[in-house]
């Protein structure tokens, strides 16, 4: 075999042209293919970011049951020895259950209430009735019950004294009381 000195190959163009190949062709396959790896991600020492909970445009807020002039509303009033909602509280009904909804945490009692007239036993029954009337109307309108206690209190805690019909409405009623917002 004859050996071929590297002198006699860079005398001639071809043998130039040749050399230059054959060493780009070795440098190529000779050279490892590095694989690119991130740094390791350093710990950080800050205090996580608590976010405050999104809030949906148009849900209620806390500030809300003392601003909205619809969840001001928060006495329901009843005819005589009735215990049916009267269709002027409907409205009321349907944001109070919004704000429910708005509000998983909110947490409210519904104290029924009867004027004097009647014995304790069938007052404490009304009382009871009208608080799970009102109960039923937040529920139809999306309300949890699981956020809704009610209570009676029949005749024991009237808003009026007198023995008059004016002041017998007053004490006919349901009062929504927020235990959490």
């Amino acid at each position: 075999m004859n050996a071929i000195s590297l002198d006699a190959i860079g005398k001639n163009r071809f043998g130039k042209a040749l050399l230059v190949a054959v060493m780009c062709t070795a440098a190529v396959a000779c050279s490892k293919k590095v694989k690119e790896v991130p740094p390791p991600a350093e710990p950080t020492t800050q205090a996580p970011v608590t976010e405050a909970p999104a809030t949906t445009p148009g849900a209620y807020g806390p500030e809300d049951l003392d601003t909205d002039a619809c969840l001001r509303t928060r006495i329901v009033y009843f005819d005589f020895d009735q215990d049916a909602l009267r269709p002027e509280f409907q409205a009321a009904m349907a944001c109070h259950a919004k704000y429910l909804r708005d509000r998983p945490s909110a947490r409210m009692s519904l104290e029924g209430n009867a004027d004097e007239r009647g014995s304790r036993e069938y007052n404490l029954g009304l009382g009871e009735r009208r608080g799970n009337a009102v109960s039923s109307a937040l529920q139809a309108n999306g309300g949890s019950g699981s956020q809704i206690t009610v209570v009676s209190y029949g005749e024991e805690r009237p808003t009026c004294n007198d023995s008059s019909e004016d002041c017998w409405a007053k004490n006919r009623r349901v009062e929504i009381v927020y235990t959490a917002k």
